[in-house]
Parts: C-alpha cells; sequence; structure tokens
C-alpha cells in the first residue's frame, strides 16, 4: 500500500462513512463487575464484539478500522490479567484468522512485538501473512503499542536510513516510518465506557480525527451504537483549518 498524506499539510477527501475508524475498547472490567463476574469474562465478552464491529464496518465499506487491544501502559495491570489477556489475544487469532481471510479482510498487527512470547509471535506473523494479499477492510490489532512509542521508534528509523539529512527533516519524512504508514489518518476515532482521554493512542496519527466518547461499556457497544457514533460523525463540519464560508463556498457557486 502506499504513503497516505498528513492532514497538516493537504486536505484529505472526506465523506459520509469514515475511511478510517479506530477504537478504544474501554469498560470490560467494568461491565464484568456490574454482574458480578471475573474481570477476564468482561474480556471474553469483548471478542464478540470486536466480532460485531468489524461486521458492521465492512457493510457500511469502511476501509480501516484500528482497535486498540493492548496498551504499552497495559502491563501495568495484574500479573495474572495480562497472562490471560495474552492466552484470549493468541486464541482469538487462531479461532478468527481463517473468517478474517474468507471474508478478503487483511490483518496487521502494530505495537512492540518483543515483549510478546515466540508462539504468540509466530501466530501473529503467520497470521499476517495469511492475509496481506486481501482487498477488503484492513483490522489492525494495536497491541504493546503507544503513541509515543510510536513517533520515536519511527523517529529512529528516519535517522538511521537518513543520516545525512540529519537536522534537516521535515513533517513528511517521518510517515513512511510510522506504524500506520499503509494507511490513511483516522476520519473517526471511537471511545467507550465513559472515559474522555486518547491514552497514548496514535498521537501522531489523530490531529484532525473527529473524536467520539461514549458510556457505553465495550461488551454492550452493538450494532446501534455503532450507528450513534457514525451518525455524529456525519453530523460534523471537517474544516481543517479552513472556515465554514470556505467550505461552503463551492456547492453555493
Amino acid at each position: 500500500m502506499g504513503l497516505f498524506s498528513s492532514s497538516t499539510q493537504t486536505i484529505p477527501i472526506t465523506g459520509d462513512v469514515p475511511a478510517h475508524i479506530a477504537v478504544i475498547m474501554d469498560g470490560n472490567g467494568r461491565w464484568a463487575r456490574k454482574r458480578f463476574l471475573p474481570r477476564v469474562a468482561g474480556h471474553k465478552r469483548g471478542v464478540e464484539t470486536v466480532r460485531t464491529l468489524v461486521k458492521k464496518c465492512a457493510e457500511i465499506n469502511v476501509k480501516y478500522l484500528t482497535l486498540f487491544a493492548f496498551s504499552s501502559e497495559n502491563w501495568r495491570r495484574p500479573e495474572e490479567e495480562v497472562t490471560f489477556l495474552m492466552g484470549l489475544f493468541m486464541d482469538a487469532l487462531k479461532r478468527e484468522v481463517f473468517k478474517l481471510h474468507e471474508n478478503n479482510i487483511r490483518l496487521v498487527l502494530i505495537g512492540d512485538r518483543s515483549k510478546f512470547g515466540a508462539a504468540l509471535n509466530e501466530q501473529i506473523i503467520s497470521a499476517e501473512q495469511l492475509t496481506a494479499n486481501n482487498t477488503g477492510l484492513v483490522l489492525t490489532i494495536a497491541a504493546n503499542y503507544g503513541g509515543r512509542w510510536d513517533v520515536m521508534q519511527a523517529t529512529n528509523k528516519m535517522h538511521l536510513m537518513n543520516p545525512a539529512k540529519a537536522g534537516k527533516f521535515e513533517e513528511q519524512d517521518i510517515n513512511q516510518y510510522l506504524s500506520m504508514h499503509y494507511a490513511p489518518e483516522p476520519d473517526l476515532f471511537i471511545r467507550t465506557g465513559g472515559e474522555t482521554r486518547i491514552s497514548n493512542f496514535l498521537l501522531w496519527q489523530l490531529a484532525y480525527t473527529e473524536l467520539y466518547f461514549t458510556e457505553v461499556l465495550w461488551p454492550d457497544f452493538d450494532g446501534q451504537a455503532f450507528a450513534k457514533a457514525i451518525q455524529s460523525f456525519q453530523q460534523r463540519e471537517r474544516r481543517f483549518g479552513r472556515t465554514s464560508e470556505q467550505i461552503k463556498a463551492p456547492t453555493d457557486a
């Protein structure tokens, strides 16, 4: 896939349907606690919500869906929960990758894989290779990912590959080294669970993304909740630094 330009340098083409949706899937633990269940039950239920969202995105022709599955800060959680999440991730890859492939969906994982065990890394590589040539929805899973990590690893690569240009780099120089160089910047960011933070997710890429926060906990984020997020997006005026008059001028002429 080719490189995409930055929204701070050019005005992207936009439409009623977001080309790229990024999601922080928050609220699994609280969903479980409300039902007097262990936190891991919420994570299991959350996988079902992922299936629903992937299906809905494909139905309305979203091109890219990026899910924040595990942040670089999530290692601070209780050890037993982290162990469960790694196991759940492995099991989900094994179970879902063939369904994704059958539906022409490409799977990509972004993040620092160095903390993952050999078996999980092998499973990730296998899933990416199997779906690499699919031309439908691109499903990106951010695991052991952090926005600051992404900028730093891209900066280091940029300097390493272009030492003669040190001190003269421009914004466009770093784009090809960012984890999501293969995708346009998100049009819509969704966070479930009632929190109103971006929590170190895609810091570079969210510069002009429309933000949508909902109280709905991730396991309850169904098709109707997704439709409300899309409706909210469609009511936004995306100016990218311009005035409302400038946007309306071409249609009024």
